[in-house]
C-alpha cells in the first residue's frame, strides 16, 4: 500500500509541476517526498509506513497455528 501511495503522490506532484499555475505546490510536494525517501534511506525508518501502522494497524497472520 505504501509504495502505491508514493507512486500516486509522485504522479500528482508531476502533474502539478507541469501546470504553470500550480508548479509551486508541485515542487513542495515533490520535495516532501524526496525528504521522506532520504530519511528512509539514512535511518531505515519510513515515516509513511509508521503512519500507516497507526491508522491501519499491524498485519496479523490469521492462518498461523498456535
Amino acid at each position: 500500500i505504501q509504495r502505491l501511495m508514493m507512486a500516486v503522490m509522485l504522479v500528482i506532484s508531476y502533474m502539478l509541476l507541469m501546470s504553470p499555475n500550480l508548479s509551486g505546490i508541485g515542487s513542495i510536494l515533490f520535495g516532501f517526498i524526496v525528504i521522506m525517501i532520504v530519511i528512509w534511506g539514512v535511518t531505515d525508518f519510513c515515516p509513511s509506513i509508521w503512519f500507516l501502522r497507526k491508522i491501519i494497524g499491524d498485519c496479523q497472520d490469521t492462518n498461523k497455528e498456535e
